[in-house]
């Protein structure tokens, strides 16, 4: 990556001086703009930064070193060469959705002549409906660790909080001692872009992050730190480290479908759906910016329906 002064040089040449800027240039005024003016997390960063590096690898490969170089056809070529290597559809989008905001993001500084993507549609994704758990499941996977030991205890509270808050792996390990207002019986959670929102927090959850930070979390903070949950090591418990601890304790629970900490998120709107709530309410509690995103979860619950009819109905 460049430096600062090195990206307001490169700046300041091609705006006054029309030096070409080069694609790895680009890519790291792109990144800055994203980081300092779009507020994205460090995980959205890094995923944009591999995107960029894949295609500057494949310009590199060309001998296209200029962002002016870059035309349609490279950027077509590139699409059809992931769809060769077999890459997912979603992967294929996502990768032309970081290009496009590249050379716009050119465009809007006057870096750049022309956009290389316009015109160009994104492959068409047929939209999964998530995995979810059952309840049976959920019980099992809940009663999995063991509150005896203080690992057990974290793992329990972590796995509780998931799932009653429906919040994204990430925002569960970001969260601070003082996110967490157990009097209220809510959380702050910190999502995408840096956006804050209120979740309450049912009373089984509350009653577990109450015991481990009395009980486990005070013998585990050898560096006063503010994370709520820490590792063996005393630092932030991480995203990897949750995943494997999940995974464990859902085989230890039965539960074969292998789920991940958005399958407990997935779960969580979907049995609150279930249940009677309101889409938007549902939606404040995911921190989902539009409501499409949440109504996936209707369709969900719209199968089961389907799934009902057909097992009971006389004429199904």
């Amino acid at each position: 990556m460049y430096s600062t002064e090195r990206r307001k040089l490169a700046r300041l040449g091609v705006a006054c001086y029309g030096w070409p800027v080069q694609l790895d240039q680009a890519a790291d005024l792109y990144l800055e703009h994203l980081k300092v003016e779009r507020h994205l997390t460090r995980n959205t960063l890094d995923a944009y930064s591999r995107d960029l590096a894949a295609f500057g690898r494949f310009c590199a490969a060309r001998e296209l070193t200029a962002a002016s170089a870059v035309d349609g056809r490279v950027v077509l070529e590139y699409l059809i060469a992931l769809s060769r290597a077999r890459r997912a559809v979603r992967t294929q989008a996502r990768q032309l959705v970081t290009l496009r905001g590249l050379f716009r993001h050119l465009r809007r500084e006057r870096l750049l002549g022309t956009d290389p993507t316009a015109g160009l549609e994104l492959p068409r994704i047929g939209r999964k409906l998530p995995q979810v758990l059952t309840l049976t499941e959920v019980e099992a996977l809940l009663a999995a660790p063991s509150p005896q030991t203080a690992a057990g205890l974290r793992d329990a509270a972590m796995i509780e909080l998931l799932y009653a808050t429906g919040l994204r792996v990430s925002e569960l390990c970001q969260l601070r001692v003082a996110d967490v207002n157990l009097e209220r019986g809510v959380l702050l959670a910190t999502g995408k872009g840096r956006k804050q929102r209120l979740v309450p927090i049912g009373e089984s959850a509350l009653a577990l992050v109450a015991r481990y930070l009395g009980e486990a979390r005070p013998a585990a903070d050898r560096h006063r730190s503010e994370a709520l949950f820490l590792s063996r090591q005393g630092g932030p418990l991480t995203r990897q480290a949750f995943w494997k601890l999940l995974r464990r304790h859902a085989l230890a629970a039965g539960i074969t479908k292998t789920p991940s900490p958005h399958t407990l998120r997935h779960s969580f709107a979907t049995h609150l759906l279930q249940r009677g709530a309101d889409l938007r309410a549902v939606q404040a509690m995911l921190g989902h910016a539009d409501i499409s995103t949440t109504q996936i979860y209707t369709h969900l619950d719209r199968t089961q329906v389907f799934e009902a009819f057909r097992r009971h109905h006389p004429r199904a």
